[in-house]
């Protein structure tokens, strides 16, 4: 048995959910050191699933629903979270140049 092909704008929007993007950006901002970022993207992470699956409960459209129909694309919201602190993080040491 296969399981069910997720279609790649679901991946896309995983990836651009905005309280991931938030709270990546935010954290990854104020990281002093750059083993701070892995922090800031679990945060993101775990906030990005919270806030979806809520929503989602509630019958809100939202760009990335969490649920038991849909998917959670756990890696792609991983890896996401990982880009988004560390462009924050980064840009923050540019600006203080």
């Amino acid at each position: 048995m296969t399981p069910p092909s997720v279609p790649f704008d679901a991946w896309i929007l995983a990836a651009f959910d905005p309280v991931l993007i938030l709270v990546a950006v935010l954290l990854g901002w104020k990281a002093d050191q750059a083993a701070k970022i892995f922090i800031a993207a679990i945060a993101a992470l775990a906030a990005s699933m919270l806030i979806g699956w809520l929503v989602t409960s509630l019958g809100v459209p939202w760009p990335a629903p969490v649920g038991r129909a849909h998917p959670t694309l756990m890696p792609v919201r991983t890896i996401a979270a990982l880009i988004w602190a560390g462009a924050a993080f980064g840009a923050r040491r540019v600006k203080e140049r």
